[in-house]
């Protein structure tokens, strides 16, 4: 079954949807009936996607927010609400990354900056999101927080990002459950590495070169393939699904790929 009908006329904000992932899950929802707000700090390119969504006949609207402020997050909120009337679901997807380095040379600053966006920044979303979709007395309420495969296994190099992720997957987890009676889900979706605007001008083959390390498909995943899942997140098809962290990683999550000498490769001739 594959009738996304249900999501038609939806009012659903996206944060972070300038670029990536945000962007995609934006232009997806548009495309199939929702009605979006393109929230993000960038002015320009948040604006650009809106363009891009009203030239394909979808309907979206831009509003500025750093998620990391409580003032901004309770504006975009009260913005969707007076644009569109009502409240469906929100997509809590920015967020920012951090160098890489061992847990005790992070200073106190970057861990002020970084959580106060990936993680703070969903817990606002959620505060003010759920709030306007109890408001709208919505049948069918939707929260979906992007985390990430770091929400779910430990990285070395990464302490602050991966403690972050970790406390969105245990927000959606604890959410879920205050909000099942009265027909909200809350999910986290954990993707592994996508092909996005962070690769910047990376030679082709160095990433493919990396795809073959970190994926166990050897290649990166679409941002689209990220999108069809909040799509799916936010349709009646996943009515029954609320508290899960979905990984969308090609397996990375699934355990350690060991290298296997195969008895008959002419399997594959």
């Amino acid at each position: 079954m594959t009738d996304f009908t249900s999501v038609q006329n939806k009012v659903a904000i996206v944060t972070g949807a300038s670029d990536g992932l945000g962007k995609a899950i934006a232009k997806c929802y548009a495309e199939n009936g929702m009605k979006v707000i393109v929230s993000d700090i960038n002015t320009e390119k948040g604006s650009k996607v809106v363009e891009e969504i009203k030239a394909t006949g979808g309907e979206a609207s831009f509003f500025r927010t750093d998620v990391s402020q409580e003032e901004d997050v309770k504006a975009m909120v009260d913005f969707a609400i007076e644009t569109y009337g009502r409240l469906d679901g929100i997509v809590n997807n920015a967020g920012i990354s951090a160098e890489s380095r061992p847990t005790h040379e992070y200073s106190i600053s970057e861990f002020d900056r970084l959580t106060s966006i990936d993680l703070k920044g969903v817990f606002l979303g959620m505060k003010f999101g759920i709030e306007a979709i109890l408001k709208s007395k919505s049948s069918s309420g939707f929260v979906v927080n992007v985390a990430s495969l770091a929400g779910i296994l430990g990285n070395s190099s990464m302490a602050i990002y991966t403690s972050a992720k970790h406390g969105v997957v245990g927000l959606t987890k604890s959410a879920a459950l205050d909000y099942a009676p009265y027909n909200i889900t809350v999910n986290a979706i954990c993707p592994g590495t996508i092909k996005t605007s962070i690769w910047g001008n990376a030679p082709e083959e160095v990433i493919q070169q990396y795809a073959k390390l970190l994926s166990p498909n050897g290649r990166l995943g679409d941002p689209k393939e990220v999108a069809h899942l909040a799509l799916f997140l936010a349709s009646d098809l996943a009515r029954y699904i609320s508290g899960s962290a979905i990984t969308v990683d090609a397996g990375s999550s699934a355990g350690k790929l060991t290298p296997t000498q195969w008895a008959h490769p002419e399997i594959l001739e």
